[in-house]
């Protein structure tokens, strides 16, 4: 039986173990989160805000994808897939080919796994232009799963 939490969907890591990803023109909420030495400040209300904004507008994100782009030690920008333009929202859109793998553990592992992100983007022969950061589930449902996956996206 699987767990439903009504907030973060079951995550299944398989499908997103070391694939090649291209996109074109993928559309994304683009909004920023504070952060203090890399811990999130204002991760929740800012997902809620964008969410309600989604739901509104029924506009889809069915994988649940949410990227993560640590810029400094106090900003980070999120990226939340939808599949349309959603007013008084900064929309971009990604392009290019990423290289994906899944790990499993608390956040505080983050820089370990872009250090074996690294090694294993350069084991296929490609050097990382950027690294995104998709935290499947949060904390609270995590828990709930007994699981806390996140999967890295390196744009090559």
């Amino acid at each position: 039986m699987v767990i439903k939490t009504g907030c973060c969907p079951p995550f299944d890591p398989i499908p997103w173990e070391e694939q090649e990803i291209k996109w074109k023109n993928k559309k994304f909420i683009k909004d920023s989160v504070m952060t203090l030495i890399y811990i999130p400040l204002n991760f929740g209300a800012v997902i809620t805000r964008n969410m309600k904004k989604i739901e509104q507008c029924k506009a889809k994100n069915p994988q649940n994808i949410m990227l993560s782009e640590h810029n400094s030690m106090f900003k980070t920008t999120v990226y939340i897939a939808v599949d349309k333009e959603i007013p008084q929202t900064e929309i971009t859109t990604l392009s290019g080919t990423f290289l994906t793998k899944t790990f499993e553990g608390p956040y505080k592992n983050a820089g370990i796994w872009a250090k074996e992100m690294d090694t294993y983007v350069a084991s296929e022969g490609k050097t990382i232009k950027k690294l995104y950061y998709w935290y499947t589930t949060c904390p609270k449902c995590a828990k709930v799963y007994g699981k806390n996956y996140t999967v890295l996206f390196a744009e090559v």
